[in-house]
């Protein structure tokens, strides 16, 4: 899926994990300043396009961490 096919929302938080890098849901609303229900219909266009991925957070069990997911090189 093209990013131009994203909601606004979706390549709005697309574009702040490019920029940031790793954040949790809490630092995403903060920074994008969306409603946090906005920034979880984000996350979850972008999860089920594989753009994003969740990683455990090891401070905070109770906390996922996104990260925009980095393209993988073609091996021949």
């Amino acid at each position: 899926m093209e990013t131009t096919d994203l909601p606004p929302s979706s390549r709005t938080v697309l574009h702040i994990l490019e920029d940031t890098g790793a954040m949790t849901h809490k630092q995403i609303v903060c920074s994008s300043k969306l409603a946090p229900r906005t920034v979880r219909y984000a996350l979850k266009k972008l999860k089920e396009n594989q753009l994003i991925i969740e990683k455990f957070n090891f401070r905070d069990a109770r906390q996922i961490i996104y990260q925009r997911r980095v393209n993988q090189p073609v091996t021949a």
